[in-house]
Formats: structure tokens, sequence, C-alpha cells
């Protein structure tokens, strides 16, 4: 992936009321050369769609009923974010199962943020098991997508503290704040080059995050 400043365009995939797209659209959609150039929902008529159509970004629904199966909404989709030129991929809330033929088209290019310290409390409840199990510590991790359910390679994570007042609502709105500063991170830095697989093992992720602390703010 490019790190020389060049335009890097993604896409960002929603299902819901899109506040990490919004976190997205901020921080650095029209900097350093990122731009978002397409949101795809899962689903009609949510929140995240007029996010992006206030931003001036693309939109298009793929709902998995108006296809035969989930392989073909998959191809269509992908046929629609080859045509907006998307260099990276990022689900930002999109709650359904990517098929490994789409995976296959975009390797090494799609990503997604978790709100958990994976590979602990995979999975569609992580707030909840997390509260039933009573952890002290809990967070957030932006991760590559393979065809396992939260099982890519890590790239950042960030630890945020529970407590045992905490609510299902309190902690969500801890880790959306965690999620809406490390996805755009996370971003920026795959737009610099600054993240890369290890050559001798592709599980673990080489991250420099010295090109930001230095001040290079896309």
């Amino acid at each position: 992936m490019p790190g020389d400043g060049a335009r890097f365009p993604i896409a960002v995939l929603v299902s819901g009321s899109g506040t990490n797209l919004q976190a997205i659209l901020d921080q650095v959609h029209g900097r350093g050369g990122i731009v978002v150039a397409g949101v795809a929902s899962s689903k009609p008529s949510v929140k995240a769609l007029e996010r992006a159509e206030a931003a001036g970004v693309e939109t298009a629904v793929f709902e998995a009923a108006s296809y035969p199966d989930r392989t073909a909404r998959d191809e269509a989709m992908g046929a629609w974010l080859r045509d907006r030129g998307a260099e990276l991929l990022v689900l930002a809330g999109f709650m359904e199962l990517l098929t490994t033929g789409f995976l296959e088209a975009f390797p090494g290019r799609v990503i997604n943020v978790h709100p958990s310290l994976l590979p602990a409390f995979p999975g569609a409840r992580p707030v909840e098991d997390q509260l039933a199990y009573g952890v002290k510590v809990s967070g957030v991790t932006v991760h590559f997508v393979d065809e396992g359910v939260d099982t890519g390679p890590i790239i950042l994570q960030e630890p945020v503290r529970t407590s045992h007042l905490d609510g299902q609502e309190e902690l969500l709105d801890r880790l959306h704040q965690a999620e809406h500063d490390l996805l755009p991170r996370a971003i920026r830095l795959i737009a610099l080059g600054a993240v890369g697989f290890d050559a001798d093992n592709p599980r673990v992720v080489r991250v420099d995050e010295s090109i930001l602390r230095d001040g290079e703010q896309p």
C-alpha cells in the first residue's frame, strides 16, 4: 500500500448508525490523500447512509434478500467497490460475514474493529460476554479480516478499564470512544505504509507508530 502521500481511496462497509464511519469522515477523509470513495451498506435506510450522503460520499445498498445467495451479493458488492478504486475496505459496524471469494478479491485489504481485546471475546456479543465474565480490562482491537470470526491478524489494540458498576451502556460508550480513535489511526498508518506482515509469521503485523508520533498527520 502506498506510503508517499498519494491518493489513497478507501471504502467503508456499514450496517447501522455509522458512528465509526462518522469518526472516519471527521478524522481522515480528505486528509493526506485518504478519501472515502464509497460506503456500502447491508441494510437500507440506516443512519450511516445519511452520514455518508451528508459528506458527499457515494453510497449503495447490498441487502442479502435482494440476491439469490450471499456469494452473489458479495460479488456485486465487490464489483462496486472495485469500480470506486478502493485500496482498503473498512468494516465499521458491518454485521454480516463475508465470503471467501470476496476476501480473496481484496487480499490483506480488509480491516475490522471489534470491542474486545482479541483473541478474547470474539463473536456477536462481546460486551455482554465481558460483563458476564467480570473482566477488569476490556478494550478495542483493529484487525485484518480473514475467513474466521474475529480471528484475523491484529493491527492495533487499546485497553479500556471496566468497573463492577458498569452496565452495558456505560461500557459500550467507553468502547465506542476508543474505537473512534483507534480505527482512524489504523487507517492513517496503513495509508502511510507503516503496516506490514512479518515475513516469518503472517500472524504478526508490524506497525511503525513512530511515523505519527513524529508529527506525520495525514
